[in-house]
């Protein structure tokens, strides 16, 4: 791999980033729930790692601030116009595919 200054990949993985935010934001039709049992994290988990991150730096952010950022609107508005129940068979797939405490 090309050595890369650190700001130079500071920069790679924020465009990365708004790319995979632009990318869900046009696939509302794929649900959380779909992305937690095919990939293991999902929409909520991209807000918390930017809210963690955001601490991590000194900065407050609050948990709807950060969501907004990954939905690209209010979480509730989100909600509201893109989520459906679960399906049985995703909720089965969510209990054996999620991690055990």
């Amino acid at each position: 791999m090309t050595h890369l200054d650190r700001a130079t990949r500071t920069e790679l993985e924020a465009a990365a980033f708004r790319r995979l935010l632009e990318h869900l934001s046009g696939r509302p039709d794929v649900q959380n729930i779909d992305l937690m049992n095919l990939a293991g994290f999902c929409r909520n988990c991209l807000a918390n790692w930017y809210r963690e991150a955001a601490e991590a730096k000194g900065i407050e952010l609050s948990k709807e601030a950060s969501r907004e950022a990954v939905y690209g609107m209010p979480y509730e508005d989100w909600r509201a116009a893109n989520q459906r129940e679960a399906s049985p068979s995703q909720l089965a797939a969510f209990e054996t595919n999620r991690p055990k405490e």
